[in-house]
């Protein structure tokens, strides 16, 4: 919900054009654009530094999403440090089934763990071009949003004085969670919602990947992943039912049910080690429309929530965020509103392109353990095509890469 505003002539108060809430991906991807365009602009994060930089989370980053970056000259790291990946593997029916997309589209994708790239975003928005970042701030506040300067408050926990900033703009890219969608009043957005209704253990272990590419896993036992994050850990999701507590899973009883899930014949054993993250994550979308309200402008999680069945959401969010960034510094620099006026609508594009593909791809995963003779039958058949079809196969390959999403 909106706040009351703040007292204008509060001695705390201070005015600038651009106010970004949340320090994730697309909040400093936009940051740093607005620094490259001289645009003043102060980031907002609730945590501290080394909390954003060391939290686990995504890791797959498409091609589009990373020439984005380097034109903006944030890819430095990630070019020097990611593994390029060209192809994945399903396993089902007790086979291996190696698909190779980059043969079929030319394209490919990085795998670049989203802790490496969000340090590498502070380092260049507050150490490289001087931006302004205050971590640790509580309870952030929206004022006045359908004015020509809103506000936005937020405590200082060093002094508890509440700071007033008075700006332009607010963007809100402060994922899931945060306050900036809330600060919308009801009835002014539309919130689509899609409930899954299943869940996956999200898992790190302390071991090296077992394969030399990502492995999808399909099971009448549940679906399981193995995606690589570095040369000495492992990503892994084991489809369990939603709510489930991750202690139900002991270190036994993961390794057991991966090494059923993932099993094939030729395949190589997985490497055990140490459980140092488990999480149940319950699969579910929504997706706000428009991404707008007078002057706050929504990014990332913070717009629309993609379950991570495709590994979409960070590249949502750097899509988002260039639009942002572009929009908000063409405004600023030359007054064109351009891309503001149809900044809703470019982004919505790609979302229900992708929230298409992450339910495409869950009846792919998930069909075989639904309990459903039918369901599981079609899903298999859908795979199979996969590997039968050239036509099924490029379209699919298109869609797993954002390659055929238009940007």
């Amino acid at each position: 919900m909106t706040h009351p505003s703040p007292h204008h002539n509060s001695p705390a108060e201070e005015r600038l054009t651009v106010v970004v809430v949340g320090a994730g991906p697309a909040g400093l991807t936009v940051g740093n654009i607005l620094r490259a365009a001289d645009v003043d602009c102060v980031v907002l994060e609730t945590e501290s530094r080394q909390f954003i930089e060391t939290r686990p989370r995504a890791g797959v980053i498409e091609e589009w999403a990373v020439r984005g970056l380097r034109q903006r000259g944030l890819g430095d790291g990630l070019a020097a440090r990611a593994q390029v990946h060209s192809e994945c593997e399903f396993r089902f029916g007790g086979d291996r089934f190696r698909f190779d997309y980059t043969e079929l589209t030319d394209h490919h994708h990085y795998v670049y763990p989203q802790p490496l790239l969000v340090t590498d975003l502070v380092r260049e928005y507050a150490d490289v071009r001087g931006g302004d970042i205050r971590f640790g701030v509580r309870d952030v506040a929206l004022h006045d949003l359908e004015t020509d300067r809103p506000a936005v408050s937020y405590l200082d926990p060093a002094t508890g004085e509440r700071h007033v900033l008075r700006c332009a703009f607010v963007a809100g890219c402060d994922g899931a969670r945060g306050v900036t969608r809330d600060a919308i009043p009801q009835g002014r957005v539309h919130i689509a919602r899609q409930d899954y209704g299943i869940a996956w253990l999200a898992l790190l272990a302390e071991a090296p990947p077992s394969s030399d590419c990502v492995v999808f896993g399909v099971h009448p036992n549940g679906f399981a992943g193995h995606m690589a994050r570095s040369p000495e850990v492992t990503r892994y999701y084991l489809q369990c039912p939603p709510g489930d507590d991750p202690e139900n899973w002991s270190h036994d009883r993961v390794w057991d049910e991966l090494r059923e899930r993932l099993g094939a014949a030729g395949a190589p054993p997985l490497t055990e080690g140490r459980l140092i993250e488990k999480r149940v994550l319950d699969m579910h979308d929504y997706v706000v429309e428009p991404m707008a309200f007078g002057r706050l402008f929504l990014a990332g999680d913070a717009g629309h929530l993609t379950a991570p069945i495709a590994a979409k959401g960070m590249n949502l969010a750097l899509h988002d965020a260039f639009l942002l960034g572009d929009a908000l510094a063409a405004h600023s620099v030359k007054g064109d509103d351009t891309g503001l006026e149809g900044y809703s609508h470019a982004c919505l594009r790609r979302v229900w392109d992708y929230q298409e593909f992450s339910r495409f791809l869950s009846g792919i995963y998930h069909g075989t353990a639904s309990g459903d003779p039918f369901r599981a039958g079609t899903s298999l058949a859908r795979l199979r095509r996969l590997f039968t079809s050239r036509a099924a196969a490029t379209a699919f390959a298109e869609q797993y890469l954002g390659a055929a999403a238009a940007y």
